[in-house]
């Protein structure tokens, strides 16, 4: 199947080298970058050329990398049932970028962009309707950034006195743990709770 996704590759880029930026396959995945002014166009492409035709709009996702100038990448999955291909697109995309949204193209787009545009914070120019769609239309922050609290910044709860739903800055009766997910294994510098206990039974 390689060998297939190696040749989707290259006619690709053949026919648009407008629009793709680079490509490669991994692990037998065909991806493609390409920049946030074709989109719309090479979405197009990709629907309607017959070596293609990808007409089904899997999902959008984003991953943040805060370091990044171009802080976001946004991430299409489209299923091509005619040729029994996969592929995935990613755009860069900074903070401050509107996106062209392809609801026109792919209807069912129009959750995707919400979802996206919900919990990295990213607009789409062009949606017919973009609101909230996973969390509070008064919820602040964007919650799969990198830079969220893991805490959040509300706490939403029903108050049986008031009889209605309260919504109050985050409380924690205890300093919050901060997990950096290393492994004892793989030569932590801190000392943890009860190491000490491990050193005076050495000596």
């Amino acid at each position: 199947m390689s060998d297939a996704r190696n040749e989707l590759g290259a006619h690709i880029e053949a026919r648009r080298p407008d629009c793709v930026l680079s490509w490669a396959v991994a692990r037998d995945e065909l991806t493609l970058e390409v920049s946030a002014s074709s989109l719309v166009s090479f979405v197009e492409f990709l629907k309607s050329d017959r070596n293609c035709r990808f007409s089904t709009l899997v999902d959008i996702t984003a991953v943040d990398y805060p370091e990044r100038e171009a802080r976001f990448e946004v991430v299409y999955h489209f299923l091509s049932m005619y040729e029994n291909q996969r592929i995935r697109l990613k755009v860069a995309a900074r903070e401050e970028d509107m996106l062209p949204s392809i609801t026109d193209i792919h209807p069912s787009a129009n959750w995707f962009e919400r979802e996206v545009f919900d919990m990295f914070g990213l607009l789409f120019k062009g949606h017919p309707d973009l609101r909230r769609i996973l969390t509070d239309y008064g919820f602040r922050g964007h919650p799969l950034r990198k830079d969220f609290p893991t805490t959040g910044y509300t706490e939403v709860r029903y108050d049986d006195a008031e009889k209605r739903v309260v919504y109050e800055p985050v409380n924690l009766v205890q300093e919050y743990r901060q997990f950096d997910f290393m492994s004892p294994w793989e030569g932590a510098e801190y000392i943890l709770p009860g190491d000490e206990k491990g050193d005076g039974a050495k000596s």
